[in-house]
């Protein structure tokens, strides 16, 4: 898919696409890349306690990561993108 048609798509459909693909292929790569973005794209969403908490205990991070919180799915936007315009089987 081309960017603009993944960009018309919701930030949930990206997020269960990439997650999906990411599943299917054991992409282990893809989630630790999520752990790292996550406490940025909480920050970046003005939760800069939660993004805070994260570095402190990853934990939550990866608990952040499983969750489909609309907000930080918005924020994860362009990790998506990126990722399903670099796996076109996805």
């Amino acid at each position: 898919m081309t960017f603009e048609e993944l960009d018309r798509l919701s930030s949930k459909e990206l997020h269960d696409r990439a997650f999906r693909h990411a599943e299917r292929h054991l992409n282990v790569k893809f989630f630790w890349d999520l752990l790292q973005l996550l406490p940025v794209a909480e920050a970046a969403e003005g939760n800069v306690a939660q993004a805070e908490g994260d570095i402190l205990h990853p934990r939550h991070e990866v608990l952040d990561a499983v969750r489909q919180d609309p907000a930080l799915m918005d924020a994860m936007r362009p990790v998506y993108i990126d990722y399903l315009q670099k796996h076109p089987d996805a």
